[in-house]
């Protein structure tokens, strides 16, 4: 019997888009759902693009029944955490409850596969810095909050029906296709590599650097810098477990080492051959220490095989997009 159609929600967006390449890549049937509030019509290179929002049930149940959908991959969410503090609601109103209200139209389907996009968010500040599968989940934001909440109801509605997931909490996304095709292009992005890139170009006129007095060897936070393709492949990997009978889990995304805030901005500008402005600025609150992945599970259990664990690798396919984007500001159509 031949696998079905994948859903892919937020598939217009920054990681959903890299999985879409690759799912296209793998030959699989695709429809992709997208508001785009966040993600680009371009930005989606394979499978069909639908306008409309993840929490409208009635179109999401259309889909699903003629599409015949048996695996959902759903990306679609809020992902600033400066902006989940300030506007809670916002983000369990589209990250939780439409969540909920997808997870309802996946059990009226039958659809038997689902692929949840999480965060390590949910481990708010571990205490030695570094967090597994078993560590304490103690959000300290609405973001983090929000998709633990997911993951609950996720966990609760295949303890019940039919329906098994894979959901995987991603560190600290970074980096673009290396072939250039598709890339990172959220607006008011936060994320440090994205954030020090837009300013080696111009696009901003410096990068911050909040707090230099961490208990780190360099007195900066450090974080898992994980390539966006080599999530993405985590998701197939995530599939393929799946469709081999594979028993619902959730996993760290992350390749178990850190570098500290000044080390990317040094690897930016050694790749870009010339100095970043750069200003000191404080702390800002919730921001630990130390978050690095343990992750060893996820290639245990799905075979996952990272392939650009390379600080370089990563800043320089984020700069080349970014210098892309000069070229071709297709994003602003």
């Amino acid at each position: 019997m031949s696998n079905g159609t994948i859903l892919v929600t937020g598939g217009a967006g920054y990681i959903g888009s890299h999985v879409v390449k690759q799912l296209g890549e793998a030959g699989e049937r695709v429809v992709v759902l997208d508001n785009l509030s966040k993600g680009y019509r371009d930005a989606v290179t394979a499978g069909e693009l639908v306008v409309g929002d993840v929490g409208d049930f009635a179109l999401v149940s259309r889909l699903l029944a003629e599409h015949e959908v048996d695996t959902v991959m759903h990306f679609a969410a809020f992902t600033i955490v400066p902006e989940s503090v300030a506007l809670p609601l916002k983000y369990y109103g589209n990250n939780t409850s439409s969540t909920r209200s997808l997870l309802q139209a996946c059990i009226d389907n039958q659809v038997k596969n689902f692929v949840f996009s999480s965060t390590a968010a949910v481990y708010g500040m571990p205490e030695e810095g570094y967090a597994s599968e078993e560590s304490p989940t103690r959000p300290i934001n609405p973001y983090g909050t929000s998709k633990l909440m997911s993951e609950w109801m996720l966990r609760d509605v295949a303890a019940v029906n039919p329906l098994r997931y894979v959901a995987l909490r991603y560190f600290n996304v970074a980096g673009s296709d290396p072939e250039g095709r598709i890339g990172q292009a959220t607006r008011g992005a936060t994320l440090l590599t994205k954030v020090a890139c837009e300013a080696m170009v111009g696009k901003r006129p410096h990068v911050s650097v909040f707090g230099s007095d961490y208990p780190t060897p360099d007195g900066t936070g450090v974080r898992d810098y994980l390539h966006v393709v080599d999530l993405a492949s985590a998701h197939l990997r995530a599939l393929a477990y799946l469709r081999a009978a594979g028993k619902s889990v959730t996993l760290n995304v992350g390749y178990g080492h850190g570098y500290s805030v000044r080390e990317v901005l040094r690897m930016v500008e050694t790749v870009a051959g010339k100095p970043l402005v750069i200003r000191e600025e404080a702390r800002r609150a919730g921001d630990p220490a130390y978050l690095v992945s343990r992750a060893e599970r996820i290639r245990t259990e799905l075979g996952w095989e990272p392939r650009y664990d390379d600080l370089h690798a990563i800043v320089a396919s984020a700069l080349a997009w970014e210098r892309k984007l000069q070229r071709d500001p297709w994003v602003l159509a």
